[in-house]
């Protein structure tokens, strides 16, 4: 049976709609990932350089997308990598069965935090919410500057505010379990339900909010500091906002497939992401690096990101997250969902 999934070319990810074949190839893996696609081109241009006896095959898709695939091929995976996907998705117990422990290189020197108990996944990278704010938009209609998710319920700020879709995005679905966790079920079900009032729109993608916001289409995105970190580097009225109430965060944790049938290529690509020259690109697209000596960059630290990512973070609980995601969200869809 033909082999149906091609790489990476010329920046866009190919991946046939037909079913990928059962048929192993020899130096070849499939890598399933959430990562952003511009990250992605990077980091694999980089790979082929540093490991060139293996061809990554990339598919691409958002963090609830993905989770739904795994899941529906859990009879007979398709891949041999999960990498960079949100641990919150990544510790379902449906998904932990299929993935087999393994200690890639370089996990040894990460944080306890980062890397499970069980070693089957480990986590070089992560994201953190924050607020994209069109400086230009809040001036033409005399709003003010939002520095919490409690500002947010400001009447004037109705219509004027894009937020990531929590079913479809791991931005969208951070926010709110960090709003609930910091709030609790009570409180936090009622603070989302008024603060859907001056929704505008939920948009399936987590960085969408904060390009909406930086084009003038809304005042505010919800979305992620990379996103408004970027946004501001290229020179657009942006500012970013880190709530007051801390900023929630998301793990993008990767591991090995156990039905992969090329466990030597897959763990050599494991291996890779945490490698010096993997950890050297880290910083052009994540403002939460958990590879030991990282710390934010210029632009980062003039936008707002402090020396410190971890100062301005919420404590999140990603098993709570991972134990309640099915039921969050179906509450969500059903109360707020549009």
């Amino acid at each position: 049976m033909q082999h149906k999934i091609f790489g990476w070319a010329a920046g866009t990810l190919l991946l046939a709609a037909a079913t990928i074949a059962n048929t192993a190839l020899a130096g070849s893996i499939t890598v399933y990932t959430a990562l952003e696609e511009d990250e992605i081109a990077d980091y694999v241009a980089q790979a082929k350089k540093d490991i060139p006896d293996v061809t990554v095959n990339v598919l691409r898709l958002s963090t609830g997308d993905l989770g739904a695939r795994i899941l529906a091929e859990a009879g007979n995976p398709q891949h041999d990598v999960i990498w960079g996907w949100a641990v919150t998705n990544m510790m379902d117990p449906r998904v932990l069965a299929l993935v087999e422990p393994y200690a890639a290189k370089g996990s040894e020197k990460m944080g306890a935090a980062y890397v499970a108990a069980d070693k089957k996944w480990f986590a070089a990278t992560g994201y953190i919410g924050a607020f994209c704010v069109n400086t230009e938009r809040l001036k033409q209609k005399n709003l003010p500057m939002p520095k919490s998710w409690a500002d947010l319920l400001n009447p004037a700020f109705k219509g004027e505010i894009a937020m990531p879709n929590p079913v479809s995005s791991g931005t969208g679905y951070l926010q709110i379990v960090s709003i609930l966790q910091n709030m609790g079920e009570e409180k936090g079900w009622a603070f989302l339900k008024q603060l859907d009032g001056n929704v505008n729109q939920y948009i399936k993608s987590g960085s969408r909010p904060c390009r909406q916001a930086r084009a003038g289409e809304f005042a505010i995105g919800t979305s992620l500091a990379f996103a408004a970190i970027k946004s501001i580097e290229e020179g657009f009225p942006l500012a970013m906002v880190l709530p007051a109430e801390g900023a929630g965060y998301e793990l993008e944790a990767s591991g090995l497939m156990a039905a992969s049938k090329n466990k030597a290529d897959a763990k050599k690509f494991l291996d890779w992401t945490l490698s010096a020259n993997a950890a050297g690109l880290y910083g052009k697209y994540k403002e939460l690096v958990t590879l030991p000596g990282f710390k934010p960059g210029k632009v980062a630290r003039e936008a707002g990101m402090p020396e410190d990512p971890g100062s301005i973070l919420y404590k999140m609980d990603f098993a709570a997250s991972a134990q309640q995601r099915d039921a969050i969200l179906a509450r969500w869809n059903k109360e707020i969902g549009r």
